[in-house]
């Protein structure tokens, strides 16, 4: 097999994935978690793309939550899978929302993009280097 002597670094490769999502998740999130409720209410405005019009602020909240708590999730690598799963539902109604306004799928292709990592991540998991690896209760070894 071609380079196989990497694979005792999958683990590692993992942790570098989730550095480096993580913080462009913070980067990302920290404005639209921390600029107010009338950013909040713009960012929640994608719900309508899937009928949903009411509480924009509290939608647009929630995904400003999602991206930058979850992005701290990923780099520590902690309640990893439940922070993917909200990273896939938030990049999927931000997909939608690109593609109901038009946007084709280039304007929507950043988000499909990490949705699909978000998704493999979900199955994947935190891998060895992680806060959930590290708190798992471990089983005994039977002598």
């Amino acid at each position: 097999m071609v380079l196989t002597f990497l694979n005792k670094h999958r683990h590692v490769g993992l942790l570098v994935l989730r550095i480096g999502i993580g913080l462009m998740f913070i980067v990302h999130g920290a404005p639209k978690l921390f600029d107010g409720p009338e950013k909040w209410v713009k960012i929640g405005a994608a719900m309508a793309s899937l009928g949903i019009g009411f509480a924009p602020a509290f939608w647009g909240f929630m995904a400003a939550v999602s991206e930058f708590f979850g992005g701290i999730c990923l780099i520590l690598g902690f309640v990893f899978r439940p922070a993917c799963i909200l990273l896939t539902i938030t990049m999927l109604v931000a997909a939608i929302s690109h593609l109901s306004r038009g946007d084709g799928i280039g304007g929507a292709s950043h988000a499909i993009e990490l949705g699909i990592v978000f998704l493999s991540l979900i199955l994947i998991g935190a891998g060895r280097y992680s806060l959930d690896e590290k708190l798992r209760p471990h089983q005994e070894e039977s002598s």
